[in-house]
Formats: structure tokens, C-alpha cells, sequence
């Protein structure tokens, strides 16, 4: 559910295909990772208060049926607390069968809030966020511009947790290369451990038209992995996820990029998902060609 006459492109995760999606900013204020053009065609801003409420009181007429509502555009986590607290309550007073707000959220705008800002947002009704951590490496997030260290973060997602606030983590499988496909894995692994998120969303890298990493790659100078190698380094990093028995870390990898959708509840199936990783590494391994332009935006 849509109501916003604002250009540019609109995204949101599989899991909001039902929400009231509200954009409180356009576009990303990072806007620099070399592997993504979501938001290149756009200069960012955040909306005026009179913009929200625009697209709010369109929505008011399905006010008894608007359950879950997603923070729009790239990191909604930009705008200041007491913003974002003016919008939550807004959000409360106009849908009265409202059980979820969402957003994404980028890696410097949680670390910019305190731990209160957060528990704050947490009980005015912000439940879930999305953080696309990517890699837990310091070598692939310096490569890809992703403007943090792994430490930080590891500390962002620690902070999203530790308010009370559910925390969709997302990777990108194949964002070292075949160089660093090892060490992304490794560390990925060890960052989820640290974070220990109440979800995990494992993507495949795609090269998108626009993208600073599609030029490398179509220059020669970055190397992307090939299915096999693909569902290779997705076994090592289930492998290197050791968490809690209590932790319950739904998992997933049914992105429309993933060569194979697999699911399951970390550490409960684990060896599960292993050995469904292996299977597909079989499978896969029988294909007598591949094209690596299947990973290109055409």
C-alpha cells in the first residue's frame, strides 16, 4: 500500500509486500556502497512533516486493515529521535490495529543514535529493522565503500539488539570475489555470532547497471564466483555461525538472486541447512557451463 506522488524508485523487503509503506525520507543519505544503484537516479532529502502527514491521512480510509507499516526510503534511522518519536505517535493515534513499524537502516545512522534514543523507538512502536550489514569483513566493506569498519558494524547491530528491537540482518554472499571469498565468509560469520540477530537474510551479489563494482567487474579487475563457488562460501559461513540454542535466528536465502532458497532456524537446523548447502553444491556442480553474465543486470 502506497500513497506518495514523490519520484524515484520505491523499495522495501518481501516481508512489507502487505504494509502501508510511508516515505519519511527519499532515497539513501549514504548512497555510496560501490555494489548497489538503488538510489542513484535520486539526490537525497528527508520529507517535511506535512509530506508525511499527506500520505498518512490518504491511508486513513483503510485504517481498520493497516497492521504493519514500513519506514521508507533507504535509512529512515537518519532522521532525528524526536522526529521519528512525532511520526510513531502519529502512526498510533491514526491506525488503531497497528502491531508493527519498520525500517531499514544504515550502519552510521544506528551508531549516531544512543542506546536510549533507540529503547525510546523501540516502545514508541518501532519493532523491526532491516540492516544490511553486507560483510563482516574490514577488507570487503573498505572495498565496497561501505563507509564503516566490521567492529562498527558489529556494534550497530549490538545496539539494535540490546534496545529490544528485532533486527533482519542481511549478507551478501560473493561480495569479497573469488580473492576474498574465504575471509568474507569467516568474518561474516563471526560478526553474525557477535550480533546474534533475530534474522538472517543470506543475498547473492548481483552486478547492477550503474554500480562502481559492475565497472570493476566488467574491466577485469573483480572476479565474481561462480554458482558452485556461490553455494560454496554460503556452507562456510552457515558453518562459522555458532549461536545459542536460545537465540532461535530464523534464517533465509530466498532473495530472487540465490541460485537456491533454503530456510531454516539457527543453531536448531543447522546441520540441516549444511547439508542442504552440500546438495545444491552437487547439483550445481553437474552444470556443464555457466555464463557469468547470469549474475549481470542486463
Amino acid at each position: 500500500m502506497y500513497f506518495d506522488t514523490a519520484g524515484g524508485p520505491v523499495f522495501r523487503p518481501p516481508s512489507e509486500a502487505e504494509s502501508f509503506i510511508l516515505r519519511v525520507t527519499i532515497g539513501c543519505s549514504h548512497n555510496r556502497c560501490t555494489y548497489c544503484n538503488m538510489y542513484r537516479s535520486v539526490n537525497f532529502r528527508t520529507r517535511t512533516m506535512d509530506e508525511i502527514m499527506e500520505q498518512i491521512n490518504h491511508a486513513k480510509q483503510y485504517k481498520d486493515f493497516i497492521r504493519r507499516i514500513f519506514l521508507a526510503d533507504g535509512n529512515a534511522l537518519v532522521l532525528s529521535t524526536d522526529i521519528l518519536l512525532e511520526i510513531l505517535k502519529l502512526l498510533r493515534e491514526s491506525f488503531p490495529k497497528l502491531r508493527r513499524v519498520s525500517c531499514y537502516a544504515g550502519p552510521n545512522d544506528i551508531l549516531r543514535k544512543t542506546p536510549e534514543e533507540l529503547q525510546d523507538l523501540s516502545k514508541a512502536g518501532l519493532k523491526l529493522v532491516y540492516y544490511g550489514m553486507e560483510s563482516g569483513d574490514d577488507e570487503v566493506l573498505r572495498h565496497v565503500n561501505k563507509g564503516v569498519t566490521a567492529q562498527q558494524s558489529i556494534e550497530a547491530g549490538q545496539k539494535v539488539v540490546a534496545a529490544g528491537i528485532k533486527l533482519s540482518l542481511m549478507v551478501i554472499i560473493g561480495l569479497g570475489g573469488k580473492v576474498g571469498s574465504r575471509q568474507h565468509a569467516y568474518h561474516t560469520a563471526q560478526a553474525v555470532n557477535a550480533i546474534r540477530p533475530t534474522m538472517l537474510s543470506a543475498l547473492t551479489l548481483m552486478m547492477y547497471r550503474g554500480s562502481e563494482l559492475r565497472a570493476e567487474f566488467e574491466r577485469g579487475e573483480f572476479e565474481i564466483l561462480s554458482p558452485v563457488e556461490i553455494m560454496g562460501e554460503l556452507y562456510e559461513l552457515i558453518h562459522g555461525i555458532d549461536l545459542p540454542i536460545e537465540s532461535h535466528c530464523l534464517f533465509r536465502s530466498n532473495h530472487i538472486s540465490n541460485y537456491v532458497a533454503l530456510a531454516g532456524t539457527l543453531p536448531q537446523d543447522k546441520e540441516k541447512l549444511l547439508a542442504d548447502s552440500q546438495k545444491a553444491i552437487g547439483h550445481l556442480s553437474t552444470m556443464t557451463e555457466w555464463d557469468p553474465y547470469n549474475n549481470v543486470e542486463q
